[in-house]
């Protein structure tokens, strides 16, 4: 992988256009946009809907990742949810065979890569305004928003690395 050398992606430097409080997200999601593309390289079709220990799917992880993207964004711009969006929240992890990884794997860095060029429209003035969040109109602020955009995709990175490495274990030993 070409990205296999380089530090991490907060060590590089500043990401060009992004204001300077906004870079720690940045750095998160470049770096979940490089993970997904380095961690899934070669994994099996057959494997992404699979819960070891009764642990979320490979496929979960990253339908979740563009979820969570996609609704963090809609909360951010000060809207509610649509009905499609609350129609792809209840398939998260719901097994369907047709979907394929690739498509999973382009949907989450697709959803990526609209919050990094989102975060590059963002004025550092409107970091502290506030946003609801959900049905219930729970209290965030944009910059909160964006914050758990870039930490929870980092998380369930780290998750997917798990379910992954016991997966591709699991059937080395089975060969």
């Amino acid at each position: 992988m070409e990205n296999d050398n380089l530090p991490e992606a907060w060590l590089r430097g500043p990401v060009d256009g992004i204001d300077p409080l906004l870079q720690p997200v940045a750095h998160a999601l470049i770096q979940s946009k490089e993970e997904i593309e380095k961690y899934t390289h070669g994994f099996p079709d057959e494997l992404i809907w699979q819960q070891p220990a009764g642990r979320a799917s490979v496929a979960f992880h990253l339908q979740h990742i563009a979820g969570v993207i996609d609704r963090m964004l809609t909360y951010a711009h000060a809207e509610n949810l649509t009905t499609e969006q609350f129609e792809y929240l209840d398939a998260e992890g719901k097994m369907n065979e047709t979907i394929k990884l690739k498509f999973l794997e382009e949907a989450a860095i697709e959803k990526i890569e609209e919050a990094i060029l989102h975060l590059s429209e963002i004025s550092p003035s409107i970091l502290l305004e506030k946003r609801t969040v959900g049905r219930k109109k729970l209290p965030s602020t944009l910059i909160g928003l964006l914050f758990h955009a870039g930490e929870h995709t980092q998380r369930h990175i780290g998750q997917m690395l798990v379910t992954i490495s016991v997966l591709n274990e699991r059937s080395k030993k089975e060969v």
